[in-house]
């Protein structure tokens, strides 16, 4: 692979599982690392509940931390056989696991093995995408917002948008297209809004035995307690300036605050707790953008979508409405980045993650006896 504009594009496989600890997402892309020249195949692998529990078990472990031997063979074998059902790929975007994430302190883990997998798959694998950036002094998060900005090209938008991802976490990408690449400068603005999908997850399993509020349907039977409202939005994580990232578990302030509500009205304050966090974040974008195009799972959910929409000046849309594929577009990135990395070309930059530089972050791992190909 060789760099810059105009290289060869290349069918990449990327994949991803988020802080919701629901499956492994995996999907192709035909890119050159700067432009979306194809869409290809898709899949994607639920955890069992088993592993499930296995993985939640791990959470907040750090790489040094004993017993992760259960947790990383549910990360490797169920990434294994996702990545394993598409063929034709000349390299492999590997995310892991997110256990912790603490980038002004310890650091930040992503559980997974990508020297193993490239063995597995036979193919080249670019993972360990987030460290390089925390060294630099970045978040290391969100990673997306490069991958948004060849999205926000793909779909011919002129005028500044902004992509909502909604996972266990939320995160926000403000995008000016008209700026020639995405580490120019105010090219990009993103950081973590707040906690999404993942706290409400937690008060699903802990209170139903569900996963998750599947259609949003507890949240609306129930009323939005403004007082529990406002002391979450006293958080000062709102106030700070981004690029700012988050810890799957950073508001878990979000159970304590709704322990004394019934179910109905637990599920939507702390609804309406995820969405408000967004209108905050917006209060950040350089200008208005034109449009919010909602990724991730959080779109699925109608409450979230309605309380959203009401609260913004902006029209809310799934991605869907332009044309991307929201339950892949994480995994798409990913496959993205993995192009990016084998091409030298950068991954975060300050807008983005708030590193000093523009950074290509990922470590590179081929199957013994490949063929070294050029960066």
């Amino acid at each position: 692979m060789t760099r810059g504009q105009g290289s060869t594009p290349v069918w990449a496989l990327g994949a991803m599982s988020g802080t919701s600890l629901d499956g492994v997402d995996a999907a192709m892309l035909l890119t050159d690392g700067e432009r979306i020249l194809a869409f290809g195949d898709s899949t994607y692998r639920p955890y069992t509940a088993d592993e499930t529990a296995i993985l939640r078990a791990a959470l907040g472990r750090w790489q040094e931390d004993a017993g992760l031997g259960p947790a990383l063979r549910v990360v490797q074998e169920a990434h294994l056989e996702t990545l394993s059902r598409l063929a034709g790929a000349e390299v492999a975007g590997f995310h892991g696991q997110t256990l912790a994430h603490d980038p002004r302190g310890r650091g930040t883990h992503q559980l997974g093995d990508g020297a193993a997998l490239a063995e597995a798959l036979g193919i080249p694998v670019v993972w360990d995408f987030r460290s390089a950036d925390v060294r630099l002094g970045g978040e290391g998060a969100p990673l997306a917002p490069f991958y948004h900005f060849a999205c926000a090209r793909h779909i011919g938008a002129t005028a500044p948008v902004a992509f909502l991802n909604l996972g266990g976490v939320g995160n926000l990408t403000w995008i000016d297209p008209a700026r020639a690449r995405p580490e120019d400068a105010g090219a990009l603005l993103a950081f973590d809004t707040g906690p999404a999908n993942a706290p409400i997850n937690d008060l699903m399993t802990e209170r139903r035995g569900l996963p998750y509020d599947r259609g949003g349907a507890l949240a609306a039977r129930g009323q939005v307690v403004d007082g529990a409202l406002e002391l979450f939005l006293e958080e000062g994580y709102f106030l700070k300036t981004p690029p700012k990232s988050l810890d799957r578990d950073d508001f878990s302030l979000m159970l304590d605050l709704v322990r004394e509500l019934d179910d109905e009205d637990a599920a939507a304050t702390m609804t309406a707790m995820s969405a408000a966090a967004v209108m905050r974040g917006i209060e950040h974008c350089p200008v208005p953008p034109e449009r919010i195009l909602v990724t991730g799972g959080g779109r699925h959910n109608p409450v979230m979508m309605a309380m959203l929409s009401a609260g913004l000046d902006c029209p809310v849309e799934p991605v869907e409405a332009a044309g991307l594929d929201g339950d892949m577009l994480e995994a798409q990135a990913f496959a993205f980045l993995a192009v990016r990395v084998m091409r030298g070309l950068p991954t975060s930059c300050p807008g983005t993650t708030g590193v000093r530089t523009a950074v290509g972050g990922g470590e590179i791992s081929r199957p013994a006896g490949a063929r070294r190909t050029a960066t």
